[in-house]
């Protein structure tokens, strides 16, 4: 903790806003102010609840007069973004999206995944280039050039789930290409992208717009936090990120203002998401689903992975009473159980929320005050359907809704003379198996420790290995404390989340430096090659093995870089050894002669992790390069031996790196 802030609990400005019961809210100071809200804070006194809601209205009067037209949700390109209700954010190398086996993208893997889990997925934002962007020059377009990524964008809009690509407005530190609008047009045209979500932005430049709406009709995008209620006009999505929320839950400021308008509640490091869902729920918006979190997981536990998949079909089916019906939050209030209305076309359709650690039951209640039939007319009852219940039928008798333990439900109540909606049968049958579930045990993952698949080895001649293995530093056997420095960036380090259910990583803690002890034990002494492969070695391997176009390879006795950690290991297996792994390669920087070769490169390793999502290798060493302008760029400049870089490792070559080289280990003293 720093400077009195708690990063338990949310900050000033992430809190709700109080809305004046008194006073008018249509126009001046204090309606101003509601104009800059997260979540308008539900009120203490339920008595106050209708004075509540008419200020509610009369800020949305008001502001609706103050600010532009929302014309974009009238435009039909642009209306699926208020049916976009839940959506991922996939790291490309996730490996549920790609199979490093194969070096192929499985975006029918990730979709089947979150069908089962969540009840499927309306967008995937492709995540590309932090946090290894900066390794080198490469800049954030150059991480979108990867072959098959064409195909597998195409896949998942053949799916029926929209493709979102990420800009990095920070990214002006590596290499310059053409006008960022002009790139980020291309790679949405490239990969026919639905939307584009404006990392670390809350809204994008006119400009910007302007040249997206070009290249995209329809364009969506989503900005990270809170988005100006003047900008709504030409955003039809937002996330609702580190908001806090009123006890009784409150009502999204954006959302209110405009209905067509998509939210999605986002805390990624929580390991709970009851209350992200209960808002969004209540207000009708959707939810991202982020279970690797830049390399760290923090995966979904069963109970909210069953909420969201019991949300989303009346959500889909009856996204019209969402975004057209008359909307009253608050419509109950008993106890931890809360309730919003939307009514359209004699149907209301009222979804419930429980904060509560119980189950709690509600019953809906009749309405008074109807005028009696006369005996010439009999009106034809209420119907009501509970649309989660086990066997949920229509029944003229107002039903006992179950809301499980912070959980949700719906109720179905139809007017006597208005038609059954024609999504019910469907909805019944998409809810029928989905079943609450009461499990908010975290899914805990551990990365372990991948070993190579087998190489052919030593078939290099006698010659060559003794040249690679001459003065190489000898570790000794037994049980070695080492010190650890590594700079504490969202991907954690080894394993685990490094900012859990912290409100919001913010300075000095984020990416601030940070030290770990790690007790290695080896089993025989090894030898590691007193400096990095140079290109001339490199040269005569590919040469040996005949690859083609080996004779324009540079022949220096500068490290050889461009190399990918398997071609790597190929080289080592080539000369007899192996690549050595993060201790081995600290010990042996720790005695007198370890060489660095000039310019300085990273140094691939032998401690290539996975936790089953996430690929990653620890580098040693540090690079003469540097990518400066930005925190979010990969470490870079020379570092001590002590230091360590958790690398996510991609594939298709991509982790070829001109700032990547390696050495070589080779087991045994002689």
């Amino acid at each position: 903790m720093s400077g009195g802030f708690d990063p338990l609990h949310p900050r000033e400005i992430d809190l709700p806003t109080a809305v004046p019961l008194d006073g008018d809210l249509s126009e001046g100071e204090a309606a101003e102010r509601l104009d800059d809200a997260k979540i308008f804070a539900a009120p203490d006194d339920p008595a106050d609840i209708p004075r509540w809601r008419a200020q509610l209205a009369a800020w949305r009067e008001g502001a609706r007069r103050r600010y532009p037209a929302p014309t974009r949700y009238d435009d039909p390109a642009s209306a699926w973004a208020s049916r976009c209700f839940t959506v991922a954010q996939v790291w490309l190398w996730d490996e549920l999206f790609f199979d490093f086996d194969t070096q192929r993208f499985t975006p029918e893997r990730f979709l089947d995944d979150a069908r089962e889990r969540f009840g499927g997925l309306d967008g995937v934002v492709l995540w590309h280039a932090y946090p290894v962007i900066g390794i080198d020059d490469r800049n954030q377009w150059d991480y979108y050039r990867v072959p098959g990524l064409e195909e597998a964008a195409a896949a998942l809009r053949d799916a029926g789930v929209a493709v979102f690509v990420d800009y990095n407005p920070w990214d002006t530190g590596t290499r310059r290409g053409g006008d960022d609008a002009a790139e980020l047009a291309e790679v949405v045209v490239r990969l026919g992208a639905d939307g584009v979500f404006l990392d670390t932005l809350k809204k994008a430049e006119p400009e910007l717009v302007a040249a997206l709406d070009a290249a995209r009709p329809g364009i969506g995008l989503e900005g990270e936090s809170k988005l100006a209620t003047a900008r709504i006009a030409d955003h039809t999505l937002s996330w609702a990120q580190w908001f806090a929320d009123s006890e009784t839950p409150g009502v999204l400021r954006a959302r209110w203002f405009e209905r067509r308008h998509m939210q999605h509640h986002i805390r990624r490091w929580h390991r709970d998401h009851a209350g992200e869902l209960r808002s969004a729920w209540l207000n009708g918006v959707g939810v991202m689903v982020w279970e690797v979190v830049f390399g760290a997981w923090v995966g979904w536990n069963r109970r909210d992975a069953a909420t969201l998949g019991r949300m989303l079909p009346v959500q889909r089916l009856l996204h019209r009473w969402f975004v057209e019906g008359e909307w009253t939050p608050l419509s109950v209030l008993e106890g931890p159980v809360t309730a919003s209305d939307f009514a359209l076309d004699g149907v209301t359709l009222t979804v419930l929320a429980n904060s509560g650690d119980a189950d709690a039951v509600y019953v809906p209640s009749i309405d008074v005050g109807q005028a009696s039939p006369s005996a010439r007319e009999v009106p034809a009852p209420v119907r009501w359907i509970a649309l989660h219940e086990p066997d949920a039928a229509l029944t003229t008798d107002p039903p006992a809704v179950t809301v499980p333990a912070q959980g949700i439900a719906a109720v179905l109540r139809i007017e006597g003379d208005a038609p059954t909606p024609s999504e019910l049968r469907d909805l019944v049958i998409a809810l029928a198996g989905r079943p609450h579930v009461a499990d908010s045990a975290f899914p805990h993952r551990r990365a372990r420790r991948l070993l190579p698949a087998p190489r052919e080895a030593g078939s290099a001649d006698a010659d060559e290995i003794a040249r690679a293995s001459a003065g190489a530093l000898v570790v000794a056997p037994g049980e070695h404390v080492l010190t650890v420095r590594y700079r504490a960036r969202e991907t954690g380090m080894h394993e685990g989340a490094p900012y859990v259910d912290e409100w919001k990583p913010l300075p000095p803690r984020l990416h601030d430096q940070r030290t770990l002890e790690r007790v290695a034990v080896l089993p025989a002494p090894v030898r590691v090659a007193v400096a990095e492969v140079t290109e001339a070695a490199f040269g005569r391997y590919l040469d040996a093995i005949g690859e083609a176009g080996a004779s324009d390879h540079p022949r220096s006795e500068r490290p050889v870089t461009g190399v990918t950690l398997a071609r790597a290991r190929d080289y080592a297996a080539w000369v007899g050894g192996r690549l050595p792994n993060e201790d081995e390669w600290q010990l042996a920087a720790e005695q007198p002669g370890f060489e660095r070769r000039r310019p300085l490169v990273w140094n691939w390793t032998e401690s290539e992790h996975s936790d089953g999502r996430t690929r990653f290798v620890m580098l040693k060493g540090g690079s003469d390069h540097r990518s400066e302008g930005s925190d979010w760029y990969f470490d870079g400049g020379a570092q001590h031996p002590t230091f360590a870089a958790k690398y996510l490792l991609p594939g298709l070559g991509i982790d070829a790196s001109p700032s990547i080289g390696f050495r070589v280990c080779w087991d045994g003293e002689r």
